[in-house]
């Protein structure tokens, strides 16, 4: 079965609202292992909602609409469909009390537009919505369906679960499962890194391989399709174990594993602790590891020394040092680093200094130039980098390459047991 998601709603287009239903709605197509092959946007015009929905239909076996649904006069869905399956709106006595009900339960009056809530195309199916006052329907043409939603995450998210989700596994005839897991690296670039896994890419099958790239990392997403959870998990591991054994300097984690859980599982295993000495970051590591539930186990304490002023006071940072070197140097961040570690009695310290920018770059220092340090039990190392950004990205990146540091550090320690 090929799906596709038509999303309406001007607001989306505008971006003044965050497209989260069709994330979800794509989530629960795979786990139905149904072919999800296209999305499209549009905005609350009936011309275009029927352009869109007709292409739709056209090439899909089931279209899933979003939005739409409401009392107002844009909202259009309905007319759409109707439209669309050539049958015509009539008032639909099943979603006529479903809506008074809902009122009812709610101790609210109902306004006259509401009604028009309650006509759909003739023969349509109507999927209650206990969450809200928009019904949505399942209109079957032929061989095909189109299911209309409100755009409401909460009630579309329950409507789906309750009704449509029951629905569409009677409908799969051939039923297969769609399983992900998403590799996470950081610290090679998304080019270098497919170049690394090129002939995996090039004859994958199933499981596919989908490289893609955020802020500060990338990630191999692999999919495989098969009759079971379990066989498909049968299909994604040897891929998985040879990926990460061939990136395996860069690799941290997968699926909702973060950098700063990462770090933090390591720390707990040992039985080790961390201190962190912030300029450029303002504060922004110590955030990233106390996200983390149960941070306190390893974490120590942080220190976010911005002024000349708090790094000679609050770590020792000699004057001179800063006054030969700058704020923004090696040196300087080796001596964070060890005073940090120093004064808090931790195993590890980390630390950065920076220009974080758009203000404060010079030809000798630019804008993005940064520098960290990580200090351990006799050992302290210090490393230069550059980034390219605004001053939030730079900020970030800092914080990733950063704690990319302190795990690397840790895990070629000599006393890391495996």
């Amino acid at each position: 079965m090929k799906a596709e998601l038509v999303m309406i709603g001007t607001e989306l287009l505008l971006g003044q609202t965050v497209d989260t239903n069709a994330a979800f709605l794509a989530q629960q197509l795979a786990a139905l292992g149904i072919d999800l092959y296209y999305k499209s946007t549009v905005g609350d015009n009936w011309i275009r909602i029927l352009e869109v929905m007709t292409q739709a239909l056209s090439r899909s076996d089931l279209v899933i609409a979003s939005g739409g649904l409401g009392p107002t006069l844009d909202d259009l869905t309905r007319e759409a469909v109707s439209a669309v399956a050539n049958r015509p709106l009539e008032l639909n006595n099943e979603a006529m009390e479903m809506i008074e009900a809902y009122f009812r339960k709610a101790n609210r009056t109902m306004s006259e537009n509401n009604r028009r809530q309650a006509y759909f195309p003739s023969g349509a199916q109507i999927i209650a919505n206990h969450w809200g006052t928009a019904p949505g329907m399942i209109v079957t043409i032929q061989d095909k369906a189109i299911i209309a939603l409100p755009g409401v995450p909460r009630e579309l998210q329950g409507m789906f679960a309750a009704h449509v989700a029951p629905y569409l596994s009677q409908r799969i005839t051939a039923k297969k499962t769609l399983v992900s897991r998403t590799l996470k690296f950081t610290g090679i670039g998304e080019s270098q890194l497919a170049e690394l896994v090129h002939d995996e890419l090039v004859n994958q099958s199933n499981p596919t391989i989908a490289p893609y790239a955020s802020l500060g990392e990338v990630k191999l997403r692999l999919t495989a399709k098969a009759d079971s959870l379990e066989q498909a998990l049968e299909l994604i591991r040897p891929v998985e174990k040879r990926l990460i054994e061939r990136l395996t300097p860069y690799y941290y984690g997968a699926d909702q594993e973060t950098l700063e859980s990462a770090v933090g599982s390591i720390l707990r295993k040992r039985r080790e602790t961390l201190a962190v000495a912030e300029s450029c970051t303002g504060g922004l590591i110590a955030s990233r590891i106390t996200d983390v539930s149960g941070s306190s186990d390893y974490f120590e304490c942080g220190y976010t020394t911005y002024s000349n002023r708090a790094k000679t006071e609050l770590l020792g940072v000699d004057p001179d040092l800063i006054e030969r070197f700058g704020a923004v140097s090696s040196e300087v961040a080796a001596a964070l680093a060890e005073g940090a570690r120093a004064r808090s009695g931790a195993d590890w310290s980390l630390a950065v200094t920076g220009i974080a920018g758009p203000a404060g770059g010079t030809k000798e220092k630019p804008v993005g130039l940064v520098h960290m340090a990580v200090a351990s039990k006799g050992n302290t190392k210090a490393r230069q980098f550059y980034f390219n950004g605004t001053r939030t990205e730079i900020k970030y990146l800092t914080s990733q390459a950063a704690l990319n540091l302190l795990r690397q550090e840790i895990m070629q320690s000599e006393q890391f047991q495996d």
